[in-house]
């Protein structure tokens, strides 16, 4: 029996209890690996899209945007700051590349001739047209998990 009223760890104790192994981080057998991708959308086919900034619609590009490229669904110029990988609101001249810039875009959402543009292209998840996944494709796979009920 104890000589104290609670059993709370403390300076008193005689170390009977830090000798005891505990399970900790590196410690323990190996953890498995899981197979397949992890997270949401690994492994889902994916497409390299570019988008107006002005509305948003997806524009093909081939190469190069001329300076006189116009957006098909609102007539945007594509060739401005808003449209490039470069483009930082919170950076100097808003532009991460200001260092090889000449002078300072005043307008940014109009044509400009900055030899540091490259069109800002991301990665999207694939429509249906594109390749990825169908309407069918789901309830194939459904009726794969579910189907012998």
């Amino acid at each position: 029996m104890s000589d104290r009223k609670y059993r709370q760890r403390g300076y008193q104790d005689s170390g009977r209890d830090r000798d005891r192994e505990r399970p900790g981080p590196g410690k323990g057998p190996p953890r498995e690996k899981r197979e397949g991708p992890w997270g949401r959308g690994l492994g889902a086919p994916t497409a390299n899209v570019f988008r107006c900034s002005a509305c948003g619609g997806k524009v093909e590009i081939l190469g190069d945007l001329d300076l006189d490229a116009k957006c098909p669904h609102c007539q945007a110029d594509l060739h401005t700051c808003t449209n490039c990988t470069s483009f930082d609101p919170s950076a100097a001249w808003e532009c991460r590349k200001h260092a090889q810039i000449p002078q300072k875009v005043t307008k940014k959402a109009k044509a400009n001739e900055c030899p540091e543009f490259t069109p800002k292209v991301a990665k999207e998840f694939a429509t249906e047209g594109e390749g990825g996944p169908t309407v069918g494709d789901a309830k194939k796979a459904f009726d794969a998990l579910f189907g012998d009920l």
